[in-house]
C-alpha cells in the first residue's frame, strides 16, 4: 500500500471541507469512497508544506499521512488525493506564523524595488495597524520582480524557512497543551 506523509490545512472548525462536516482529531483517520479524483473528489495533502498552503481553505495545519488509493497531481506533483488520511500532529491554528512567513518572504526581496517606507516599516515590525496594505503590496512586488526562475528558486527557500516555522508552532502547541493537561 502506498504512503504519503504530508502537510494538510483545514479551516478553524475543525472539520472537514465540502459538505462532509466530520470533525478532526489528532490520532484519526478519515476514509471516503467512491473515485479519488484531485481536486474532485479525495483526502488531500501535499509533501511541501507551501504547495499546501497554495491549496489551503484556512490556517489551522495538520501533518499527515495519506494512503490506500493515492493519485499525484500536477507537474511536478503539488498534491495528492487519497482515499485514506490519519492526522498524527498540528491542528494549530498558525495564523501568526503564516504573517510572520510572508513578512520574512517579503524582506528577502525587498532589495529588489523601491518599497515605500510603511512597507518596510510593517515588514520589519509586524505593526498589525498597516498589514493588509503593506502585506498585498510587499507580496505582488516580490512576485513581479523575482521571475518565474526567481520565484520558484525562492520558493524552495520560503519552503525550508515555512517547514521549520510550522514544526516549531505546532511542538510549542504541543508543549502548552501537555502543560494544561498535568494542570501547570
Amino acid at each position: 500500500m502506498k504512503k504519503v506523509t504530508g502537510w494538510w490545512f483545514g479551516t478553524t472548525d475543525r472539520k472537514l471541507q465540502n459538505g462532509d462536516g466530520r470533525r478532526i482529531k489528532i490520532g484519526q483517520t478519515h476514509h471516503v469512497d467512491g473515485e479519488i479524483i484531485p481536486c474532485r473528489h479525495g483526502l488531500h495533502l501535499s509533501r511541501r508544506i507551501i504547495d499546501a498552503l497554495t491549496y489551503s481553505p484556512g490556517p489551522v495545519i495538520y501533518r499527515v499521512e495519506g494512503f490506500g488509493t493515492v493519485i499525484p497531481h500536477g507537474d511536478p506533483v503539488d498534491k495528492y488525493a487519497c482515499s485514506d488520511r490519519t492526522y498524527f500532529a498540528g491542528g494549530v491554528d498558525i495564523s501568526d506564523t503564516l504573517r510572520k512567513f510572508a513578512r520574512r518572504c517579503a524582506l528577502d526581496v525587498i532589495h529588489l524595488w523601491d518599497a515605500p517606507e510603511v512597507v518596510v516599516r510593517y515588514l520589519k515590525t509586524g505593526d498589525e495597524s498597516i498589514r493588509v496594505a503593506a502585506w498585498v503590496a510587499a507580496r505582488d512586488a516580490a512576485r513581479d520582480a523575482a521571475g518565474d526562475a526567481g520565484w520558484y528558486a525562492t520558493g524552495i527557500k520560503q519552503n525550508r524557512r515555512l517547514t521549520a516555522m510550522v514544526t516549531n508552532a505546532i511542538k510549542t502547541s504541543e508543549r502548552q497543551m501537555k502543560g494544561e493537561k498535568n494542570g501547570k
